[in-house]
C-alpha cells in the first residue's frame, strides 16, 4: 500500500490524456458535469459527513456500495452474468441515485485491487482512476482477501481468507489478528489447490486453531479432513456476497491512517497471470 499522496511526474502527458479521455466518457454517461479547475487531493477523513464509494468487480460476485457518515446507505450487487463493461456504470447510477448523491459529492474512492480476474479487475480500476483523477479524490485499494478477513471479526488469532479461483484452485491469504485489532498478511497472498492452502495455513499456524473466511464453504466442507479440522477447533465463517460495504469500511479505515494513494499509482494484484499472458510466455500450455 503507498502512503501519502504520489507524485504525477513519473506519469507521460500522453498517459494523463488518455485517463481523462476516458474519464470524461463516464462523467457523461452519468449526466455529470466536469470543471476543470485545480480541485485539492486532501481532505479530513474524520469529517463526519464523509462519502465513499467503493467497487469490488474482482470476480462475477461483485458489487458497488455507497458508504456516508460512517454506515452504508445502498449497495448494488452483480447478480447477473452481464459483463463488468456494460454492468458497472449503471449500477453506480442506481446506487448514487438511492442514495440520494451524486458524483461530485464523493470524497473517498475504494476499489478491490484483487486477487480476482484481469478482465474485471481491469475494468474497475479504471473506473475508478477516472473518476478520481478528473476530481482530484483520493483512492484507496484494498486486498479482497483482507476484507474477507475482516468480516471473521476482531478476536486475535489466525484468519484464512479465500475465494474460488476456479481451475480446482482458491485466491488464499492467511493473516493473524493481534489484540489491539492489527492484522498482518502471513508471507504473500496465492493461488493455490484448496487441500493444498490448508496443509500451508496449518504448517504455519501450528497447533493455534483457524478461522476460515470464504465465501465458499463447500469447498473446504468438501475436503477429506475437514471434520478432524473442525475437532481441532478450525471453524468456517461464511461471508455473503455484497463484499463492496467491506471495502469501503476498510479503506475508510486505511485513509484515516493516511494509508492513501492517487490516482495514477493504484494497480491490480492479480496473484494468477492472464490466460493471454501464460500462453504467450507457455506455448505449451495451449488446449490444456
Amino acid at each position: 500500500m503507498l502512503r501519502g499522496h504520489c507524485s504525477y511526474s513519473s506519469v507521460s502527458h500522453e498517459n494523463i490524456q488518455l485517463r481523462q479521455s476516458a474519464g470524461r466518457q463516464l462523467f457523461s454517461f452519468l449526466g455529470v458535469r466536469h470543471e476543470e479547475e485545480e480541485v485539492t487531493k486532501r481532505y479530513n477523513c474524520e469529517e463526519m459527513n464523509l462519502i465513499t464509494l467503493a467497487m469490488d468487480t474482482c470476480e462475477v460476485r461483485g458489487s458497488v456500495g455507497l458508504r456516508r457518515e460512517g454506515r452504508l446507505v445502498s449497495l448494488q450487487r452483480h447478480d447477473t452474468a452481464e459483463d463488468y463493461s456494460s454492468w458497472l456504470l449503471p449500477a453506480v447510477e442506481n446506487c448514487l441515485r438511492q442514495s440520494g448523491t451524486e458524483l461530485t459529492k464523493v470524497e473517498l474512492f475504494a476499489v478491490a485491487t484483487g486477487p480476482g480476474s484481469f478482465t474485471g479487475l481491469r475494468v474497475g480500476l479504471t473506473t475508478v482512476k477516472a473518476w478520481a483523477e478528473l476530481y482530484g479524490k483520493t483512492v484507496v485499494g484494498v486486498s479482497r482477501l483482507e476484507v474477507l478477513a475482516r468480516s471473521a471479526g476482531a478476536e486475535p488469532g489466525f484468519v484464512a481468507a479465500s475465494f474460488d479461483a476456479q481451475r480446482g484452485q482458491v485466491f488464499g491469504g492467511l493473516y493473524e489478528l493481534g489484540r489491539n485489532g492489527e492484522r498482518a498478511l502471513i508471507e504473500q497472498e496465492m493461488v493455490i489447490a484448496p487441500e493444498e492452502f490448508v496443509r500451508w495455513v496449518h504448517g504455519r499456524a501450528g497447533e493455534k486453531h483457524v478461522r476460515w473466511a470464504t465465501p465458499d464453504a463447500g469447498i473446504f466442507e468438501g475436503l477429506a479432513h475437514w471434520r478432524e479440522w473442525a475437532k481441532r477447533g478450525d471453524r468456517l465463517v461464511h461471508c455473503d456476497g455484497g463484499l463492496a460495504a467491506g471495502v469501503a469500511e476498510l479503506a475508510e479505515e486505511r485513509a484515516r491512517r493516511g494509508q492513501t494513494t492517487d490516482a495514477l499509482h493504484v494497480d491490480a494484484n492479480y496473484v494468477r497471470r492472464c490466460d493471454a499472458e501464460i500462453f504467450w510466455k507457455d506455448p505449451a500450455s495451449h488446449g490444456r
